[in-house]
């Protein structure tokens, strides 16, 4: 009887761990997917985070580019307008003296020249070629 005893009490036991160990499976198998779950999860927060950090990133880059593109834009049509202006004034002098030179040459020659710009030019240029001439001192052979 004792045998029997301790055989029912082993197939009790043995029932008992059985369902203890089923218990213990099922509880692993939650765990393990409530982890998974978790590491899904941990990825696809860390990719939207990267993702939005690469957006801004490039957002801000792209700013910085448009801001330092407006400020060369602005500084180039400044200087442009400062040129125009400069060299405006410059044409208007020269036209000034030119008109001026052009007066006090007798036999209407002046009013010939002002008519025609290009002739005012090429007396001009042949003016300054001759002065160049004169005043440059003499080559010298290379040797």
């Amino acid at each position: 009887m004792i045998d029997q005893q301790l055989e029912t009490k082993v197939r009790k036991d043995a029932a008992r761990v059985k369902q203890d160990l089923s218990t213990l499976e099922g509880d692993s198998s939650v765990r393990f997917s409530r982890f998974e779950d978790m590491v899904s999860q941990a990825a696809g927060q860390a990719k939207e985070d990267l993702t939005k950090w690469m957006v801004d990133g490039v957002s801000d880059l792209s700013e910085g580019f448009e801001k330092l593109a407006d400020d060369a834009r602005e500084s180039v049509v400044s200087a442009a307008a400062m040129v125009k202006k400069d060299v405006g004034h410059g044409l208007s002098q020269y036209n000034a003296k030119l008109q001026k030179a052009a007066d006090t040459v007798p036999g209407g020659f002046g009013k010939e020249a002002a008519k025609y710009p290009w002739v005012a030019i090429s007396i001009a240029l042949v003016v300054g070629f001759v002065l160049g001439s004169l005043l440059k001192p003499a080559r010298q052979p290379f040797g």
